[in-house]
């Protein structure tokens, strides 16, 4: 799915993450092992975060959806978005 949304992954607990705006308008969406809790904007589809199966006890929050963050200027690690369970030991908060 990330390859396809080119999301950019910023994986926090949940105590640093807050919702401003918004809550009312966004849908949820889950499938296959239901952990993962997928939220879109009923509006556009836009995926601003969500609770991912690798993590679900955080939040998962798309980069490119946050004011002011210009993401030319980040490092981001190389992930494909295919193979997330080989990944999820290198995973800093």
């Amino acid at each position: 799915m990330c390859a396809r949304t080119a999301y950019v992954h910023l994986i926090v607990p949940p105590e640093r993450f807050r919702l401003l705006a918004g809550a009312d308008d966004l849908a949820l969406y889950q499938f296959g092992t239901m952990t993962a809790k997928h939220q879109f904007c009923r509006h556009c589809g836009v995926s601003g975060f969500y609770v991912p199966r690798s993590h679900p006890d955080h939040i998962d929050v798309n980069v490119r959806c946050l004011d002011g963050v210009d993401v030319r200027t980040l490092a981001p690690t190389r992930f494909d978005g295919r193979h997330w369970e080989a990944s999820v030991g290198g995973l800093e908060i």
